[in-house]
Parts: C-alpha cells; sequence; structure tokens
C-alpha cells in the first residue's frame, strides 16, 4: 500500500511522514509530495519516495499521485486560494485513482463560525462530489500557535486577545500528524469525520498562566475587542489579513468554535494529547 502525504516538508506534513515511519511503515511505501525537493533530503536519505509538485499545478499533481493508494491532503497555507488548490489535488488523485484522501479540516467545518472555516467547508463539500472515499481530521488550534505571543508577554506581562472566557482545545502539532498517520494506516476509515482537539482545555487566562510558569514571571490575560486586537497585531508587523484572521479566530474561541471534548484525538493516539507547556517552554525566550 502507498500512501502519499502532500505538504510533505510542512510544519505538519513532514511530521505525518515521521510518524508514518514511527509506526513501521515501510519507507518505500510512503510518497512524499513536495514543492522543493531539496528540503525533502532528509526523508529521502530515509528511504521515502519524493515527489515534486505544487497545488496549483494539476499536471504535476496527478503524476505525483501515480500509483497511490491514500492520499493525506495537509491543507494549503495560501488563504484565498485554498479553495482552487484543493480541487485541483482532489480532481488529481480521482484522475490518478487514489482510493482514499484523508483532508485536515478544522473543528466543526461545517457550523463553524470563524472565516478560516469557509474554505474547510468549501473543500470538504468537494470531497463529497467527488465520489472518492475520505476522512475528515477537523484539527483544532496547536499549541505552537501561541509562541508568537510569548516574546511580547515576557515583555509586557500580558497576554492578548478577544477570546473572553472562551476555551481552546489545542494540542501539539505532532499530536495531530500522529492522528492523521492512524487513520491513513486504519482500514475502514471512508466517511469518518474526526473532532480533533486536546483534553487540556484552558481559558486565554488560563493559558496566561501557563506562559507565565514558562517565563517565569507574571503574565495575566488582556481581552480586547476583536478589531482593537487586529491592530494590535498590524502594530507588531502582522500583514493587515493575517491580523484580522488571527483577529476573527480568537473571537470563536470567545463562543466555543476552537473547544471540543470529543476524545476523538485520544482515541486516535492512544495517549493524553501534549500539554501547553511542554510545547511553550522554549528556552530561547
Amino acid at each position: 500500500m502507498t500512501i502519499a502525504v502532500t505538504g510533505a516538508t510542512g510544519h505538519l506534513g513532514r511530521l505525518v511522514v515521521e510518524a508514518l515511519l514511527d509506526k513501521g511503515t515501510p519507507a518505500g511505501d510512503i510518497v512524499a509530495v513536495v514543492r522543493t525537493p531539496a528540503k525533502a533530503a532528509d526523508l529521502a536519505d530515509k528511504g521515502v519516495e519524493i515527489r515534486q509538485a505544487e497545488y496549483g499545478d494539476r499536471a504535476a499533481l496527478e503524476s505525483a499521485f501515480a500509483g497511490v493508494d491514500k492520499l493525506l491532503l495537509v491543507s494549503g497555507s495560501e488563504v484565498g486560494q485554498r479553495v482552487a488548490q484543493h480541487t485541483n489535488v482532489i480532481d488529481a488523485a480521482k484522475t490518478a485513482g487514489v482510493g482514499f484522501v484523508a483532508y485536515t479540516s478544522v473543528l466543526d467545518a461545517q457550523n463553524s463560525p470563524i472565516g478560516l472555516a469557509v474554505e474547510h467547508r468549501a473543500t470538504e463539500d468537494r470531497l463529497t462530489q467527488s465520489g472518492i472515499d475520505f476522512a475528515l481530521l477537523r484539527n483544532g488550534w496547536y499549541w505552537e500557535n501561541y509562541l508568537g505571543s510569548i516574546p511580547a508577554a515576557a515583555e509586557t506581562g500580558a497576554l492578548f486577545g478577544s477570546a473572553g472566557t472562551g476555551v481552546v482545545a489545542a494540542a501539539a502539532r505532532k499530536d495531530y500528524a500522529e492522528a492523521a498517520a492512524a487513520v491513513l494506516l486504519a482500514d475502514g476509515q471512508a466517511g469518518k469525520v474526526y473532532e480533533l482537539g486536546g483534553d487540556e482545555r484552558l481559558t486565554y487566562s488560563e493559558l496566561a498562566e501557563v506562559i507565565s510558569s514558562v517565563l517565569g514571571k507574571p503574565v495575566s490575560y488582556k481581552d480586547l475587542p476583536q478589531a482593537e486586537y487586529a491592530a494590535v497585531l498590524e502594530g507588531a508587523g502582522l500583514p493587515a489579513p493575517i491580523a484580522s484572521m488571527l483577529a476573527d479566530s480568537d473571537a470563536g474561541v470567545a463562543v466555543g468554535a476552537l473547544d471540543t471534548g470529543s476524545g476523538d484525538l485520544q482515541k486516535l493516539i492512544g495517549r493524553n494529547s501534549t500539554r501547553a507547556a511542554a510545547v511553550l517552554a522554549v528556552s530561547t525566550y
């Protein structure tokens, strides 16, 4: 059985390939689909087959998927272009005869109020229409998403956000990668929908306490109106669309859009999810 992973040199995709190898998958049965093969040299050294294709290149994708039985479609990073890109991947997979696709979506994509869910929702719809067997890996937030907040917290003593008293059920990126590998290696996954989130479910005030323990200095949560928080992010150097997206996602936290108690992640990986402190305890800060 040949398993392909798109975006295999990205943060999540690379971890999925490593998880497949750790679970005993022969390296020769894994195809890493990448934009820049040179960045996958370490994977090639392990025996993983490297094939070059970008999400926007339908012909290259079809070639990359030749002989593939199962495919993990890691959602693209180019917000605003992902529906067209993902459609290319799905159509190419169908043409190439791929039998099963797992897709990294977002929690409760069909009902989520956050802006990021729009493209995920459309991609899920494309998969439904494709006729290919598929499973949905609806990932929650990564604790790594908060690493960028630590320098400001160290300087100001505050964690800024717009999450109110909402709860985020985040986990480590590695947890989600292990879950994806488990689904790719299991039988009978067609039609499965996994709502994936950590069992450490924190408000931002609680998250500030974790950051405080990591830094060894007091950090408190400062809740801001969504527009004001977006302005703060822009002031910190983020492009306006990214700042707006992050502030919108925080507003989603406030209404429970990034919380789940499903237990799906824990069942797939066979353990509790990684705690925030373990991810955020970065020695450089």
